[in-house]
């Protein structure tokens, strides 16, 4: 039901996790797992779902936070639980919260602040991702918690890989060289979202040994993840959440 990433796991008061598919209610194509509201699954298998998720992380569906995620740059700080629209990433450093990306192929990144005691939750398609809305983030909570590099502890989640994430040449444009590779073969372009995401947290100054990356692919792992590329459209949404 989750991955609960090793490098928050020095921290007993901290809840982190990413949610696979097993472990929920939903018929196919949503099976089983399936937490995203946007979808055409029974919104009461939806709430059983997102009830067992939560209940394995010691939470209730009442202390998440969100947001309608538009592939943007914008950030918000959260207060109190419950819904927004246009936000592709929160942070808090408010106990009994858990803040929640929804993710099926694009990045899930979460962000843990020891000293402050802040964290964040971000969601990094490859528009947000070029955006640099984690870099933005990290930004955000060094100017409202003081929050700085060393400080800080993150995980990458599962998403698409490079190896899967192929793109046209109007997507690649958009990325510099480091982070995307050109098939000779296949005559295209395969983008790093992972790789470009980790660039943004060691700027920032995170040290690589406080960071984790997921060594699973949404797509390559369909199985056990959703994916919206593999499954054309028509499949159910994972999470990714921290709270304390």
């Amino acid at each position: 039901m989750t991955i609960q990433p090793k490098i928050f796991t020095q921290f007993p008061n901290l809840a982190a996790a990413q949610s696979t598919r097993h472990g929920g209610v939903s018929p196919a194509p949503y099976q089983s797992l399936n937490l995203g509201k946007s979808t055409e699954d029974d919104p009461a298998n939806v709430a059983e779902n997102r009830r067992r998720f939560c209940a394995a992380l010691g939470f209730q569906p009442a202390q998440m936070a969100w947001s309608k995620q538009v592939h943007g740059d914008q950030i918000r700080r959260i207060t109190e639980p419950g819904g927004a629209e246009g936000f592709d990433a929160l942070v808090t450093n408010v106990p009994g919260i858990l803040l929640a990306v929804s993710v099926a192929d694009c990045t899930p990144i979460l962000v843990y602040d020891a000293r402050q005691q802040a964290m964040a939750a971000i969601h990094a398609g490859w528009r947000g991702t070029v955006a640099e809305i984690v870099a933005k983030t990290l930004i955000f909570m060094q100017k409202a918690f003081g929050t700085s590099g060393e400080d800080c502890f993150a995980y990458i989640g599962a998403c698409i890989d490079e190896c899967s994430f192929e793109v046209g040449d109007e997507v690649a444009v958009a990325f510099t060289e480091p982070f995307k590779r050109f098939d000779a073969q296949r005559g295209k372009f395969f983008v790093d979202l992972k790789k470009a995401n980790a660039a943004q947290l060691l700027a920032f100054g995170i040290p690589e040994a406080q960071i984790e990356i997921s060594p699973y692919c949404t797509m390559r792992h369909s199985t056990d993840f959703f994916s919206h590329r593999k499954d054309k459209g028509v499949t159910g949404r994972g999470l990714g959440v921290i709270g304390s």
